[in-house]
């Protein structure tokens, strides 16, 4: 019997002949043009493309279209527009076969996204401190969803992209030489920063430019620099780009809302940093030392003083983090703070880059520097009043207010009726003699700090980058203030009113930033605002429920400034427009 034609095995193709969509689905294609057979028999010809390196797809012509037509309209929209003169337009970077959108599009979790760039769910119940611990998030992308790119982007390119990213470094606490990282990429591939840290830098260059082009190789560089990770944990050279990569990737996840991943790379920094001894990189000592002792992790000496700078702002940007985040993310620190031995702390307060390029580089205390600020105040160490500098005093501020009334609220649930004693007018809150005595210690810390700074009127006098990150240390102070006296406010009249002061100290720290200022500010303030709105949220119900009636207009007022600023904040960072729609859902009827 003769055997039909379309029976017959398929001739095969050279490499790279067969159409995107067989290519995609490993099929054998026959390579007739325009429509191969097997696009004819699953009905879908137009979706039939070839890509032979010569002529452009579909694709990629209607994706240069929505470029030029993205590009007209800034230019219409901003006469003092100026088109950037490095093309974003790498076609590597956008060869999807029809499958990826059509599988994007159908996917249950594409009905769930608000927005292409939104990794939250548009129905959430709970409070807002709730949120940053709660999220339904998105799986990172993997090599099959990222873009495929099989090499570097060329100097040219990750120049750009430096140059995109560095404005905006003191968001991710980056303590790297900006100079010398441009001049890397010039360099041998063996003298370059190993491509964890060049492709997390990428990613958060491309993060920050959304909704341009560029963000569209966002998923790229983070698939590559997760790739990346394990062969950096291979080599004890790059141990510091490591650290520093997962920091960046920590804070990506952490703005994002995707809370797990965001723990899991902050945890690996810290991790690092105590086991390759950055802790005490000073005193020229790692570990204790034994012959039991596996350590692969060593750092070599600086080559210079811009080096060792570095390696003193990594550490502080790893504990800043470790800080401030755990404390949103209700886990435990990993760095100690105290002198725990070989553990301990021992590391100037943080300098300009300048500084160090000058070769001015502090000499370290026999101390632990961030235990001696919160038990000495800034007796002994007041001659330290650099912005990173404030930035570390406030976290520590933070992170021990959040320890401290956690550890009250434990203790409470275990045996309530320890904590209180009945009086005539109110059930007033009593505090164990230890944590009463820590309590008011850490209060007068709070203040100590909060004194000699700049008064909020002044901060429109300074510059950009100062008002910024003052901005940031005076709402991490004000809101440890809240966090200390929220719980006891319910009972405690004077408690109350320190809640709500601080929490107005914050209000009118949001009411001098200007609207420049939100591109550039941290992500942490996200999870503060939420503490800040709880507050006035309780202060908007107790006046609602008062008798005779008092006007609530101020607080409202005040309650909108707070909503204002994080829907502007949550345009940059997603994390922070979820709980702002939660806060929302709360004051629904009020």
């Amino acid at each position: 019997m003769a055997t039909k034609p379309f029976d017959m095995p398929l001739p095969a193709l050279q490499r790279g002949k067969a159409c995107l969509r067989c290519r995609k689905r490993k099929m054998r294609c026959d390579g007739v043009k325009p429509t191969c057979q097997q696009c004819v028999r699953a009905k879908k010809p137009d979706l039939c493309q070839y890509d032979d390196g010569k002529t452009k797809t579909k694709t990629q012509m209607l994706r240069e279209n929505i470029e030029r037509l993205e590009q007209r309209i800034r230019e219409l929209e901003d006469p003092d527009y100026v088109p950037p003169v490095v093309s974003l337009q790498y076609p590597q970077f956008h060869r999807r076969s029809e499958s990826d959108s059509s599988s994007s599009t159908d996917s249950p979790d594409s009905t769930v996204f608000s927005t292409p760039h939104s990794p939250f769910p548009p129905s959430v119940t709970g409070s807002p401190q709730e949120s940053w611990v709660q999220f339904h998030m998105s799986p990172s992308p993997t090599p099959s969803d990222a873009c495929q790119m099989s090499q570097q982007p060329s100097a040219e390119f990750a120049q750009m992209l430096v140059d995109t990213f560095a404005p905006h470094r003191h968001q991710c606490l980056l303590g790297l030489h900006m100079g010398r990282l441009r001049d890397s990429f010039a360099k041998p591939l063996s003298e370059q920063h190993h491509p964890v840290l060049t492709n997390a830098i990428f990613l958060w260059a491309c993060y920050l430019s959304r909704p341009a082009p560029l963000s569209e190789h966002e998923y790229h560089f983070l698939s590559r620099a997760l790739d990346a990770l394990s062969d950096g944990l291979q080599r004890s050279q790059y141990i510091l780009d490591v650290i520093q990569a997962s920091c960046l990737l920590s804070l990506y996840f952490l703005s994002n809302g995707r809370a797990i991943e965001g723990s899991c790379h902050a945890t690996t920094a810290a991790s690092l940093t105590m086991q390759c001894g950055l802790h005490g990189v000073m005193t020229g000592q790692t570990t204790f030392e034994s012959s039991g002792a596996f350590s692969p992790y060593r750092l070599d000496q600086p080559k210079d003083a811009i080096e060792q700078g570095e390696r003193i702002l990594t550490f502080w940007q790893v504990f800043i983090i470790d800080r401030c985040w755990s404390a949103i993310l209700q886990k435990p620190v990993i760095i100690p703070d105290g002198p725990e031995g070989c553990l301990s702390v021992i590391m100037p307060w943080p300098q300009g880059m300048k500084e160090y390029e000058l070769g001015q580089i502090n000499g370290y205390q026999l101390f632990s520097t961030a235990s001696s600020y919160l038990e000495d105040g800034v007796s002994r160490l007041s001659d330290s009043f650099s912005p990173l500098t404030l930035r570390i005093k406030a976290s520590v501020l933070f992170q021990h207010a959040h320890h401290l009334t956690s550890r009250w609220e434990q203790r409470r649930r275990l045996n309530h009726t320890d904590y209180l004693s009945t009086t005539e007018n109110y059930v007033g809150l009593t505090l164990p003699n230890t944590f009463s005595d820590e309590f008011q210690a850490l209060e007068q810390a709070i203040s100590r700090f909060l004194s000699p700074q700049i008064p909020i009127h002044q901060l429109d006098s300074a510059m950009p980058e100062d008002r910024q990150a003052c901005i940031t240390s005076y709402t991490l102070a004000n809101v440890a203030m809240v966090i200390l006296n929220y719980s006891l406010g319910d009972a405690d009249p004077a408690a109350y009113e320190k809640c709500l002061r601080a929490a107005r100290c914050c209000v009118s720290l949001v009411e001098y930033i200007a609207e420049t200022d939100y591109e550039f500010l941290d992500p942490i303030l996200g999870p503060c605002w939420s503490f800040v709105v709880d507050a006035l949220v309780r202060d908007l119900y107790t006046i609602e429920a008062s008798w005779p009636l008092v006007s609530s207009a101020d607080v409202r007022r005040e309650i909108g400034t707070m909503l204002y600023a994080m829907n502007n904040l949550g345009k940059r960072f997603p994390s922070v427009a979820y709980s702002l729609s939660k806060v929302q859902k709360r004051l629904t009827g009020i």
